[in-house]
């Protein structure tokens, strides 16, 4: 079955956002849909380092408090990869040589409209200047070895969705799981 709007409303919206209420018909019939709508992008930059480590952020989340990820954001419009060398230096202080594209996403698609863009950084060095982590609300930086990411994954000690797909992506391109 192909669903069917009937009537569409925003609920609430903020430069970040737009909540709609949806007048729907689907599997199961009449009903009301909610859609967040995010205004833009987001990236996620998995970066690797010459030891094969990777680059872990903790940051205090407002919603589920301390939250053990790559480091991310919104591209604010900006393209892709020019928003994802801005969160690897604002979050790390690390600019990268090399970028790679690994994979797109789509955030929680059953309630949202949450595009996602997955970069792999390699050739890291430290930038002079440019890191916002305190403005970020990050409160730690680690190096972890890749199988020791995925251990963290496996334990639950990293539990960000898009952090773990990140990962899935960056151990795929890097033949991590064959």
């Amino acid at each position: 079955m192909t669903w069917k709007t009937r009537a569409s409303r925003v609920v609430y919206e903020n430069p970040w956002i737009s909540v709609r209420e949806d007048a729907v018909d689907g599997p199961s019939g009449e009903g009301i849909y909610g859609v967040v709508t995010l205004r833009n992008a987001a990236v996620f930059v998995v970066a690797v380092d010459d030891e094969d480590r990777v680059c872990l952020v903790t940051v205090d989340r407002y919603t589920v408090g301390r939250s053990i990820e790559v480091p991310a954001g919104g591209t604010d419009g900006e393209e892709p990869l020019t928003a994802a060398r801005r969160e690897l230096l604002e979050e790390t202080g690390l600019q990268a040589d090399q970028w790679t594209p690994i994979g797109s996403m789509n955030a929680l698609n059953g309630v949202t409209v949450a595009p996602e863009h997955v970069f792999l950084a390699r050739g890291l060095s430290s930038a002079a200047s440019g890191s916002a982590q305190e403005e970020e609300g990050i409160v730690d930086l680690v190096w972890v070895p890749f199988p020791e990411v995925l251990e963290m994954v496996a334990d639950g000690r990293i539990s960000d969705g898009e952090t773990v797909a990140a990962l899935a992506y960056a151990g795929i391109h890097l033949a991590r799981f064959r």
